[in-house]
């Protein structure tokens, strides 16, 4: 029975071990499909790339509208990749990888070219080394495609910017004005004012877990909505729950119960769950850094400094259940908001 690739999606982490597989398994139709993949891959990575250079601001500019955009960009690359010849880069990828070698008689498809020039060393090196070795035509379909995916980030990008120039003319509003979170532009008063608030706390949760205060605000940020989605008692008083840190069987404090969303087997599902509630943000800090301190799940994120790898461990040690939450906490830490929000605030941006 042949091997169903389609079912491969190297966008989902959830199956990038099949596309390992697929890099392992010789067949024409495992290497046609992997390079697909790949280009895949490389487009995702190509609009991510235009999106971050785009002007953002606006009523519908969110952390959570740039995350289904995310998902949706992730979607048309894969279709894009999947229909006719793409862009060209799996063909180039396919070849390199011995695909269209079948019947040549060569044993050794990767060495097999002789003649070119392999990137970043001499072309006597090239003759010394024949397994990194690229021959003209792979060479210059690599930059052919570049070439073109450059040119469809700039049509987007500009796209992006006369939209954007445009709905600000109808309002009557001057297009910087609508640049909230370009260094220089009007802040977001909201991120400010939520960044005030809460920055001597999370100062001080920072001297407790060696990270980042500026991490720990993002993450605060991602879970309530800059504060405008923070959860609250029965009788509507703020919980002062900062991080959505769930009341468990161990926890004996006050809490207050609500409809959330969580996934399953990565399936959105909705259901009650109880939250842990505090005196003051100052409690909801002390607890968190409490916990990421103590938990050995949380071992490998203490300490850390680097955005990326934060967001990550989270995720890794089961902090959420969102499959695009380290995704979303690394937009908001990395992102214009918060940046501008702090340097609104007086606050170190490092």
């Amino acid at each position: 029975m042949s091997n169903d690739f389609s079912r491969i999606n190297a966008l989902d982490p959830n199956t990038l071990n099949g596309l390992k597989r697929l890099s392992r398994d010789q067949s024409p139709e495992a290497i046609r499909e992997a390079s697909r993949q790949f280009e895949a891959l490389f487009m995702q990575q190509v609009m991510k790339s235009m999106r971050e250079a785009s002007p953002k601001g606006g009523m519908l500019d969110t952390e959570e509208t740039r995350s289904y955009q995310t998902l949706l960009d992730q979607q048309m690359m894969l279709q894009l990749s999947s229909q006719g010849q793409g862009v060209g880069l799996a063909k180039v990828i396919e070849r390199q990888l011995g695909g269209g070698l079948q019947g040549s008689g060569n044993a050794n498809p990767v060495a097999a070219p002789t003649a070119g020039l392999e990137l970043g060393v001499g072309a006597g090196e090239v003759q010394n080394d024949p397994a990194v070795v690229l021959d003209n035509t792979i060479r210059q379909g690599f930059e052919q495609v570049a070439a073109r995916a450059a040119r469809m980030a700039e049509a987007a990008r500009a796209a992006a910017a006369a939209t954007a120039k445009t709905a600000g003319q109808a309002q009557g509003v001057a297009p910087q004005a609508r640049m909230d979170g370009i260094p220089g532009m009007p802040n977001n008063p909201t991120a400010q004012a939520f960044v005030q608030r809460i920055w001597p706390e999370a100062e001080a949760a920072s001297r407790a877990t060696g990270i980042p205060a500026r991490f720990l605000v993002a993450q605060a940020a991602l879970e309530t909505g800059w504060g405008k989605k923070e959860l609250r008692n029965a009788d509507g008083s703020p919980s002062f729950n900062l991080f959505n840190i769930k009341a468990g069987r161990g926890w004996n404090g006050a809490s207050v119960t609500t409809n959330t969303t969580e996934y399953r087997n990565g399936v959105a599902v909705r259901e009650d769950a109880r939250f842990r509630a505090y005196g003051s943000y100052r409690e909801s800090f002390q607890d968190y850094a409490r916990l990421i301190s103590t938990s050995p799940r949380y071992a490998r994120v203490v300490g850390t400094t680097d955005a990326n790898a934060f967001a990550r461990g989270l995720q890794a040690a089961g902090y959420a259940t969102d499959p695009m939450y380290a995704d979303k906490l690394a937009r908001i830490i990395n992102g214009n908001t918060l940046r501008t929000a702090l340097a609104g605030s007086g606050r170190p941006l490092a």
